[in-house]
């Protein structure tokens, strides 16, 4: 019997990228509301309880109203918006964090997809943090690079319109106020005592991701190089399929957010000497930041090979 999947906002960027990753597979059954149909409360809630497997890719208010309609407690939810990434009786979606958290997603009926941003700093710190590397007060630092469909719709149109402004050719910094959306999750997945301070970069191509840390090492136990940071990492992500570490040294000499576009890949790399150490983390923020970390929590939940229907 085919699992039966109901894609919540399947007009919005995220619901039709995961339309895309999984509207092929033949062991799925996708169910289509009426597009005239989509905002009609009982019709969504014949579909919400209809399905094995439901997407949510709302904003806030309309995930949350879509919890609310869900009465059959056999629907398993994947939630793509912010509204239950902290929120108790929810099971963060990043299974890559530990064996303990593929296991959660796996039998979870409430995962929480994690945010774009949050997923390059969740991938850096949250192992040096378990490690012992990085102390859990350290004063971290984050800015990270997106293309713009990571603003959906509204931004796409912006920076796709004939008459856009000039000041779209250049890179935007925006979350001025340092409180982005994706903080508070930040936080809790990496074990951070203090909120880091986050600062994100929208600059004019399509997606990809480089989320970028910086330490200074003589505040870290041991005074760890770069290079032996590096080998830490890669030990941590040895066995993972998605998420990779590049040899300390065997990267090009310049970093392109880009590079990982198209495939839900997470690749790490980290740079610098003795004294100091970036590390960045390049992904698509379509891809392993959203709807392909979607898929593969999906997979995870129905007991399938994680990569299935998946570039890698």
């Amino acid at each position: 019997m085919k699992t039966k999947v109901y894609i919540d906002g399947q007009s919005g960027t995220t619901g039709l990228q995961i339309y895309d990753r999984i509207g092929a597979r033949d062991d799925l059954e996708l169910l289509r509301i009426d597009e005239d149909k989509r905002h009609d409360i009982d019709e969504r809630k014949k579909f919400l309880n209809a399905a094995d497997i439901v997407f949510l890719c709302l904003p806030d208010a309309g995930a949350v109203e879509a919890v609310s309609l869900i009465e059959n407690p056999e629907v398993r939810v994947i939630d793509a918006s912010t509204a239950h990434r902290v929120a108790e009786g929810w099971t963060y979606g990043f299974p890559e964090l530990s064996k303990e958290q593929r296991e959660a997603i796996r039998t979870s009926r409430r995962v929480a997809n994690p945010g774009c941003h949050a997923t390059g700093l969740i991938a850096t710190t949250a192992p040096l943090v378990r490690m012992g590397i990085l102390p859990a007060d350290y004063p971290v630092t984050c800015y990270s690079l997106t293309g713009y469909s990571g603003g959906g719709k509204k931004m796409i149109a912006e920076y796709e319109a004939e008459n856009r402004s000039r000041l779209l050719d250049s890179p935007g910094i925006y979350g001025l106020n340092l409180r982005h959306k994706h903080v508070p999750e930040m936080q809790k997945m990496t074990g951070l005592l203090y909120p880091p301070v986050f600062m994100p970069v929208v600059d004019d191509y399509y997606k990809g991701m480089a989320g970028t840390i910086m330490l200074q090492n003589r505040l870290l136990p041991g005074k760890p190089s770069a290079e032996e940071i590096c080998e830490r990492l890669q030990e941590y992500y040895r066995d993972e399929h998605f998420v990779s570490v590049v040899p300390f040294g065997q990267n090009d000499s310049k970093l392109y957010a880009n590079k990982l576009a198209g495939t839900n890949r997470l690749e790490i790399v980290v740079c610098g000497h003795e004294e100091q150490t970036s590390v960045t983390a390049l992904f698509d923020n379509l891809g392993k930041g959203a709807s392909g970390a979607a898929v593969q929590n999906m997979n995870i939940m129905l007991g399938l090979d994680e990569a299935t229907g998946l570039e890698d």
